[in-house]
């Protein structure tokens, strides 16, 4: 196995944000020497974009670490799971970029296990079957204000239970007869915890085990588990999963000595004039409101490909959005940036002309080639392509008016225009037919190619075909799928917001250099935006572009999409929610940005007051406000359940948990699980330190000889440093890390192994 190391900072992919402390900190420590994290997709639909921010903190994460990332199919649930849906899903997230190797697996796969562990967990009396109803479980369950009573059924005996739990399996039982639940606490504050369910009856064939089972795991009984059989070291998943986390770690330190993993949550990414539930989206499809998940204007990633966006595109935004403990909504137009960004270097320049209007040159009897260049000057490629100047020629109807408004520059009676890549031209005669505008008489100036003549103002530059180098095509004008920027919050049934010009279909003419190009590429087509081939409905005899992104934001300006950009890059956030602040809550951010704490750090604590006073409070005590205010962000603020918590923790034993660091007392991995210890018993940290034997192993005397130890075990990776493996310093200092327990000080334990390994 390789072995994990701390990147450089320039060299990571997911920016430096809390997830990333947390695993230097295991590293640092000798917690653990290898990283493992999962992404754990239910295989009951099609991979869509909110899938894209959580697969790559996972992937990329594991990539930065030098470890490995699992694909996991969660599919415990036969009733809306499909062979079909795990091939798409592996399909769309390797085209994504992720590899995942050999590590492909399957809850189904531990069914077998995640049985027995719950036969372990009755004969251990932590485990009961119960025969309440659906709706007599909610009722006994309580509310958030009052407690849970426990089920007439939860003293069953032990043998009793493994009788009916393993009669459930052999299908003796009806569905919803009885379910198996974990024997907790009734009366907990997090309602999860109140006998959570741990099995259920369903009698139906799964699509990998086919009928051997007649009961299923839950979700918080199968994720942690499985991630405890495969040696995760970090799961990663959304905010919403906080208050199963407790579940989670019960589970697992109930049923695993080691394998330890941990859960970690990271705030959800939304995205503006998008739905991603699974249930809506088969709605749209069923409904034929689209013609299928792969529908260009869908949010699937299947459906992203078809439309042309590229995976680059998609990561890129992925990267953009940032890591935060908070929920955001991001801006729609900061994915079109994304993806006109990467087309823009990927894109050849091409014409086409969508709704043609006809040109005849009065004054050019020849045909005249042109060179034009098929990359702008930025992109530093001198591919070229002919264009055939002829007396016929057709340009877009929007870019003619008879009678033109003020300030109109294109062609109209008598005005002159240019030519992209040719001459100028002036309109001369407006020929109709039935009041309709047929053609236009134009003629050309000989002179002016490529330059300026003497008299003549040119009112702008429009795009055309000559009918020597035009061929028919169909072109599909895509454009958001919904009207509103969340069609899930109004009133109205969701579907009553879809956009009725979300598809727009022209037929027009296209440049005959496509034909020399390969079908996948794709092409800026001047003026009007990023096209590329219907891989599936274009034909050579019958071309169908697909129009990708167009070339300008045609519902915010871009500039305020590139100050949100900047935003999301530097701050991990892609609205500013000081904008929703009161008065209070404005005041709170004006003080603690002026003790200079990172602006995302002092929005977060200013949301709620109270963090706020405790870190002006602490302050007072020892004067370190950038440390105070990161442990208070992601430490403590994580562990409160809403902002209307009681904070019983005291400014004063805070400022001193960061003192006795500051002071090479107690190490970060000390410090946190002191820091858990107050938030439990709310005693000073000193006490904490005293009772359980903490503090820094910093003497060199103590220290050397656990130096030497390890690098004579490890005297192979001696000779790969030496020889130029420099990263391997991350191995030593882990490894010494696990002999002190974590209590020797990285720092000097860095300096005297620099000093050995000269």
């Amino acid at each position: 196995m390789k072995q994990s190391k701390i990147p450089e900072d320039d060299k990571r992919i997911v920016k430096p944000n809390f997830i990333t402390e947390i695993i230097d900190d295991d590293l640092k420590s000798g917690k653990l020497d290898y990283v493992i994290t999962r992404f754990p997709p239910e295989p009951n639909g099609y991979a869509h974009i909110g899938h894209t921010y959580a697969s790559f903190i996972n992937f990329m994460l594991a990539h930065d670490y030098n470890g490995r990332c699992h694909l996991r199919m969660d599919d415990t649930n036969p009733l809306t799971e499909k062979q079909e849906y795990a091939d798409s899903l592996a399909a769309d997230f390797k085209w994504l970029g992720w590899d995942w190797g050999e590590h492909l697996y399957y809850a189904s796969d531990y069914f077998e296990q995640l049985y027995e562990l719950a036969i372990r967990l009755i004969k251990d009396g932590k485990a009961y079957v119960d025969s309440l109803s659906e709706e007599e479980i909610r009722e006994y369950r309580g509310t958030v204000k009052k407690a849970g009573k426990e089920s007439p059924y939860r003293n069953r005996s032990i043998a009793e239970n493994l009788k009916l739990f393993e009669e459930m399996q052999a299908g003796k039982h009806a569905e919803g007869s009885h379910v198996l639940r974990a024997k907790i606490d009734m009366a907990s504050n997090n309602m999860k915890m109140r006998d959570p369910l741990l099995y259920r009856i369903v009698h139906a064939s799964h699509y990998r085990t086919a009928d051997k089972w007649k009961v299923y795991p839950m979700y918080d009984f199968a994720h942690g588990l499985s991630d405890a059989i495969e040696g995760v070291t970090h799961s990663l998943c959304s905010l919403e999963f906080i208050d199963n986390r407790a579940v989670y770690d019960w589970l697992v330190d109930n049923l695993f000595e080691t394998n330890k993993p941990h859960q970690y949550e990271f705030g959800r990414r939304s995205l503006e004039y998008t739905i991603v539930s699974k249930r809506k989206l088969l709605k749209l499809v069923e409904g034929n409101y689209v013609s299928g998940w792969d529908d260009p204007r869908m949010p699937t990633l299947s459906g992203l490909r078809r439309r042309g966006v590229r995976a680059e595109a998609i990561r890129d935004l992925a990267s953009r959005i940032g890591v935060a403990r908070t929920n955001r909504t991001v801006d729609i137009s900061l994915l079109e940036y994304s993806i006109r960004d990467d087309l823009n270097r990927e894109a050849k320049r091409l014409m086409a002309v969508l709704e043609p209007l006809a040109i005849r040159i009065s004054n050019l009897d020849e045909v005249i080639e042109l060179d034009a260049a098929m990359w702008p000057n930025e992109i530093n490629k001198n591919e070229s392509r002919k264009l055939s100047f002829a007396n016929k020629l057709y340009i877009e109807k929007t870019d003619f008016s008879e009678n033109p408004a003020k300030g109109f520059k294109r062609l109209s009676p008598g005005e002159h225009v240019r030519l992209r890549h040719g001459f100028i031209i002036r309109c001369e005669q407006v020929i109709k037919k039935d009041s309709e505008i047929i053609e236009l008489v134009c003629s050309y100036l000989p002179d002016s190619l490529g330059k300026s003549v003497e008299g003549i103002k040119v009112k702008g530059a429009i795009h055309w075909l000559s009918e020597i180098d035009a061929i028919k095509a169909e072109f599909r004008l895509f454009d958001r799928l919904f009207s509103v920027a969340n069609p899930e919050s109004g009133e109205k049934d969701f579907i009553e917001y879809l956009n009725p010009k979300s598809l727009l279909i022209k037929n027009g003419f296209v440049e005959k250099t496509v034909l020399k190009e390969a079908k996948d590429s794709r092409f800026q087509f001047e003026r009007l935006g990023y096209f590329w081939q219907d891989p599936i409905d274009s034909k050579d005899s019958a071309l169908v572009f697909n129009r990708i992104v167009s070339l300008k934001d045609n519902w915010a300006k871009l500039k305020t999409v590139l100050k949100t950009e900047a935003k999301v890059h530097v701050e991990g956030i892609a609205k500013d929610p000081s904008l929703d602040f009161n008065k209070e809550q404005k005041q709170m951010l004006s003080d603690i940005l002026s003790l200079g704490i990172p602006r995302e750090e002092a929005i977060l604590i200013a949301q709620n007051i109270k963090l706020g006073g405790l870190l002006k409070e602490a302050i007072k005590t020892h004067n370190n406000p950038k440390d105070i205010s990161k442990w208070i962000v992601n430490e403590l603020r994580r562990e409160l359940k809403d902002d209307s918590e009681e904070i019983k923790l005291k400014a004063r034993d805070l400022a001193n948990l960061i003192a006795l660091i500051d002071e090479g007392k107690i190490n970060n991995r000390i410090a946190k699980d002191v820091f858990a210890q107050m938030l439990k018993t709310f005693e000073e940290p000193e006490k904490i330190i005293s009772q359980k034997g903490l503090g820094v192993v910093a003497s060199v005397d103590k220290l050397e000889p656990i130096i030497l130890k390890v690098l004579t075990e490890n005297q192979d990776k001696v000779n790969a440093f030496k020889a130029g493996k420099t990263g391997l310093m991350g191995f030593f200092v882990g490894q010494i890390m696990r002999e002190t327990k974590g209590q020797a000080s990285p720092q000097i334990v860095q300096k005297l192994l620099k000093e050995k390994l000269k």
